[in-house]
């Protein structure tokens, strides 16, 4: 109980505040043992990793940065945490907002193929709901330096403007690299308009109430992903729209469609995929990742490709490979020992949407499987390959 007089809490509520943290981050676990998930203990670990990962991340969004009147731009995902599908091309930023103030975004638009802005209201999802709003970086209004302001209100706003509603709760700002050794991040601060506020008050029962919200926030979004995948699951190996699947009410990336695939192999297998890229668009890639939805790991391993980096066939199409151990091809997908997880194919600003496909073939038949003189890559160009994917990721988080 409180100290009569004070309203703050004596030592038991303050230590059940942080058992209860710790129990609901206990309870979290349950998801990695649910009978659909993989049974491995490669893939188990990976699980355990991905919450120990995400603590920060919900105590980020729950408790230290969820103040939408003091709001500060945050990256969601990196090398170090990762979940919902993360895209091992991008660099997230977002922060919480209030739909009934006005905010004023500033800065430098920076080189990324593809960035977007989006308000998104409450919802369904952990991360909220569909997005009320958004504007696409080439649609921004810049000086001839790429500088930009930006305005978030419920009323329209002169130059550039996202409408925002009652229940609009977070920010969220996408930036897609192709070419990860010369694309450069933007440069961007957010502050609410109108009078400064005073520094927050510390407020014990705040202090207790992101524990609980951020323990809580974190069993959820894991729950989420875990039961999202599973639709996927149940139609193997076949690319299916995110939209299709799951409807209108979430948080989609913008000016695109993304298609997500489920897959599962053995270590005697490979997958191979193949599509014929649109004739024309603004960014494209494939992401790919394990049960939890995380990507692989991206600094060290061949974990996806895009529009910039695929090596494409001299008839157009690009042909991608999963397997366990190095087939010696250009756009091979390392599964890096995990027995199952996630695809997207991502097509933004296209022309088209083609749908790729994907089959199961045995690792000692796949070279007669591909098609007749498929490019290849030595061990030379795929060291090349790896050192230019570190050092791009270095460059990318080097402000992070």
């Amino acid at each position: 109980m409180s100290t009569p007089g004070t309203g703050i809490a004596d030592d038991t509520e303050l230590a059940q505040a942080w058992d209860d943290f710790c129990e609901t981050l206990k309870s979290a676990k349950s998801t990695l043992f649910l009978d659909n998930a993989p049974k491995a203990a490669h893939d188990r670990a990976a699980g355990l990793r991905m919450l120990a990962r995400n603590i920060a991340l919900a105590l980020d969004m729950r408790l230290e940065n969820a103040d939408p009147l003091r709001p500060q731009l945050t990256h969601y995902f990196d090398w170090r945490r990762k979940q919902g599908g993360d895209n091992a091309d991008a660099l997230y930023l977002g922060a919480a907002i209030d739909g009934s103030q006005t905010y004023r975004l500033s800065g430098r638009l920076g080189s990324a193929a593809f960035a977007a802005f989006t308000v998104i209201d409450d919802g369904a999802t952990p991360w909220g709901g569909a997005a009320a709003g958004t504007l696409l970086a080439k649609d921004l209004q810049t000086d001839a330096q790429g500088r930009f302001e930006l305005l978030l209100s419920p009323e329209p706003q002169p130059g550039n403007w996202l409408k925002t509603g009652a229940r609009t709760i977070r920010l969220t700002i996408r930036q897609f690299f192709g070419d990860w050794d010369n694309e450069t991040p933007m440069a961007v601060e957010i502050e609410r308009a109108g009078e400064a506020l005073p520094p927050p008050e510390f407020s014990v029962d705040g202090v207790m109430r992101g524990l609980r919200d951020a323990a809580a926030w974190l069993a959820d979004v894991t729950g989420f992903w875990h039961n999202t995948l599973g639709l996927w699951q149940k139609r193997p190996l076949e690319f299916l729209s995110l939209r299709q699947v799951m409807g209108k009410g979430i948080d989609a990336t913008p000016g695109g469609e993304p298609y997500l695939a489920y897959w599962d192999l053995q270590s005697d297998e490979a997958l191979i995929i193949r599509v014929r890229p649109p004739g024309q668009s603004s960014f494209w890639n494939f992401e790919f990742g394990n049960w939890w939805m995380e990507t692989m790991d991206y600094r060290h391993r061949l974990s996806g490709t895009n529009h910039h980096h695929a090596v494409v066939e001299d008839d157009g199409e690009v042909v991608l490979v999963v397997s366990q151990d190095d087939p010696g091809l250009p756009n091979w997908l390392d599964a890096s020992g995990y027995s199952c997880g996630y695809l997207v194919c991502r097509w933004m600003g296209a022309d088209s949407a083609p749908q790729p496909v994907m089959r199961r073939v045995k690792r000692s038949q796949l070279m007669a499987e591909l098609p007749a003189g498929v490019r290849r890559i030595d061990a030379a160009g795929r060291s090349a390959q790896l050192t230019a994917r570190n050092r791009g990721i270095r460059r990318r988080f080097a402000g992070y």
